[in-house]
């Protein structure tokens, strides 16, 4: 009776001990842990090619979680919907936002998380919404295909505008403008021959005025110092005798017999008195 009771201990430690293992195996095996999780949605606007079910989530270059689904929005089937788990210590706010990258060469696609820091308040689940949504960004490749496109169509607008500029019309009139410019350009050149000549007539012409004008300097100096002086004192003696003259004038006037007995006062006649 003794060894049965033994036997009996011995197999339920054994089958205790394999549970164990098998458990530990397990839990091993598929990451168990006591970490807890928070589940995010984002809407993608763009194609999520290269990116897969538990494809990383990155905060900063941290990786806090993984992708747990992807699927189309069955109002508008240009968005993706993405479900990520997150560690809940991770920073969510506000201010976050996701954006599809790829890893160097390889194509590996994942998703990138970052704060703008613009909000810092916990992001939480609004009012008719399965989870809390974190808004998207355009990845590079997205924004180089943006961009490449404006460019096309910058590229295409100034096609367009330069063939209307170059139409038949308007290349007769450029012709003709350039005929213009050729001709007056063929002026110029014959006139500046011209202008050149009379420059250089002038220039001789100048130096044959110089001695001329040096005698003029001298005429006007001779002016200055002897024949001004001279005419000077020539204008007041004509001054003087016209005043004289004028004066003599007067005389005649009053008394014409002055010609003839002079300025002298006459004898006093009979019964006259000095």
């Amino acid at each position: 009776m003794e060894t049965n009771v033994n036997y009996t201990i011995v197999g339920a430690f054994v089958i205790a001990l394999l549970t164990a293992i098998v458990l530990a195996i397990i839990w091993l095996s598929s990451g168990f842990s006591f970490q807890h999780f928070n589940t995010y949605l984002i809407y993608m606007q763009e194609s999520v090619s290269g990116l897969s079910i538990d494809s990383p989530v990155e905060f900063n270059g941290v990786q806090v979680g993984s992708v747990k689904s992807i699927t189309l929005n069955h109002k508008n089937p240009q968005l993706v919907e993405l479900l990520i788990s997150i560690q809940n210590t991770t920073p969510v706010t506000q201010g976050t936002t996701a954006t599809l990258n790829s890893r160097g060469f390889t194509g590996i696609a994942y998703l990138a998380l970052k704060d703008k820091s613009t909000d810092l308040r916990p992001l939480v689940r609004l009012k008719g919404q399965p989870y809390p949504v974190i808004p998207s960004t355009p990845s590079l490749f997205m924004r180089l295909d943006i961009a490449l496109t404006r460019l096309s169509k910058n590229l295409q607008q100034v096609t367009e505008a330069i063939q209307t500029l170059l139409n038949k019309d308007n290349q007769k009139s450029i012709k003709e403008i350039l005929n213009n410019l050729e001709e007056m350009t063929n002026n110029f050149a014959e006139n500046s021959g011209k202008i050149n000549s009379i420059l250089s007539n002038t220039a001789k012409a100048t130096e044959q005025l110089g001695p001329l004008l040096q005698v003029g300097r001298s005429t006007l100096r001779t002016l200055e110092m002897q024949t001004l002086p001279t005419a000077s004192r020539l204008l007041l003696n004509l001054d003087e005798i016209t005043r004289t003259l004028g004066e003599v004038a007067n005389q005649l006037k009053q008394n014409p017999s002055i010609l003839i007995r002079g300025s002298a006062p006459s004898a006093p006649g009979p019964g006259e008195k000095r």
